[in-house]
């Protein structure tokens, strides 16, 4: 088996690898976007903004500044707290049905 050949071919898959996942940041965050609004509506629905007031919130501040970097073409920090806001919203989801006696 040749070594000498395979350098050239690890580095450009190492070089491909690396544009690919660059690729995946320079892109809107779309789908998190969406699954953060999605978590907090059934939040809403199962009444956080009342019983579990504090995660809500942070949910939605989480999401406002997912919005505002969205905005700004920041797609790595909209990302990062569009998922934020997503867990945030699945926290208050699951502590208005602990305050409810549900859980």
């Amino acid at each position: 088996m040749q070594l000498s050949g395979i350098q050239p071919f690890l580095k450009g898959l190492a070089l491909s690898l690396l544009l690919s996942a660059a690729a995946c940041e320079t892109n809107p965050p779309v789908q998190e976007m969406s699954d953060a609004r999605q978590a907090l509506a059934v939040a809403k629905e199962a009444g956080a903004p009342e019983r579990a007031a504090f995660h809500f919130k942070a949910a939605q501040d989480h999401l406002e500044s997912a919005a505002r970097a969205l905005t700004l073409r920041d797609y790595t920090e909209a990302r990062r707290d569009a998922r934020q806001a997503k867990m945030k919203a699945l926290d208050a989801l699951k502590a208005a049905g602990s305050a409810d006696g549900t859980d």
